[in-house]
């Protein structure tokens, strides 16, 4: 089976410093892009974190200091992984509510301006836990047949979510073919940023979910508690959330 697609998608996968995704970095990031045509191509760059990699880290993915330390950093890298993935959809392994937020974080700390906005999203673990709750070497064993070689490097990983997800739309006649379709049913919940401290209510209105002010809606507040847009701008929160937060603010000022 092939995936249907209207624009190319980016399978994605990154091994990292840690699992903070405001102040971890990564350290070797893995892409593999399917074009509409059926063509796809594939990338892995070692990345050099510049802060020390913890060995609890290390014993996980099996990338050290020395091991990246002649490697480009992210700012460097920055361009091309941009320019592979700027026309395309995103997908990837638990990527809703890791690697996408913290890919977006390293290219907006390198002055790339990301976002979501003309793009989807596909978690390939939430729609397996939705189907048979495991972890991603029984997924491919269990969909694939297969042992996955190399777990936790960030090329076996990627490859592991794509074949993965190809053997879902054969599993399962319910899963539509339509990467819009598919990002749907791998969402796990509305929000407005990928840390998840701004989500939308039911009136599709953002609203906080963290803090004095969970529930409320975002404009009320930066309207009626000017201070507050500021002491999250100055405080230590996602570059991605503030920029949200920023994009909300202005929307407002435009519609005065």
């Amino acid at each position: 089976m092939e995936l249907k697609l209207n624009k190319p998608i980016c399978f994605f996968d990154l091994e990292t410093t840690g699992i903070d995704i405001g102040k971890d970095r990564i350290v070797e990031i893995s892409v593999f892009k399917v074009f509409p045509n059926g063509n796809k191509e594939s990338k892995t760059w070692l990345v050099n974190p510049t802060i020390p990699i913890p060995p609890q880290s290390t014993a996980i993915h099996g990338i050290s200091n020395e091991k990246v330390a002649n490697e480009p950093t992210f700012n460097e890298l920055a361009p091309q992984v941009y320019n592979m993935i700027k026309d395309s959809d995103l997908a990837g392994f638990n990527s809703d509510r890791f690697d996408i937020p913290l890919l977006a974080e390293e290219l907006l700390r390198a002055g790339v301006d990301f976002d979501m906005k003309n793009r989807v999203s596909v978690d390939v673990q939430t729609i397996f836990h939705k189907m048979e709750e495991r972890t991603l070497s029984a997924a491919l064993k269990f969909y694939c047949g297969k042992g996955l070689e190399n777990a936790h490097s960030a090329e076996a990983d990627t490859m592991a979510t794509y074949e993965i997800l190809m053997a879902q739309l054969d599993r399962y006649p319910e899963l539509e073919n339509d990467i819009k379709s598919l990002s749907e049913f791998s969402t796990r919940k509305k929000i407005a940023d990928f840390a998840g401290m701004i989500a939308f209510d039911a009136d599709n209105e953002e609203i906080f979910t963290f803090g004095k002010h969970k529930g409320a809606k975002v404009d009320k507040i930066l309207e009626t508690e000017p201070g507050y847009f500021s002491w999250i701008q100055n405080a230590d929160f996602p570059l991605y959330t503030k920029k949200v937060l920023t994009a909300i603010k202005l929307r407002k000022l435009n519609t005065k």
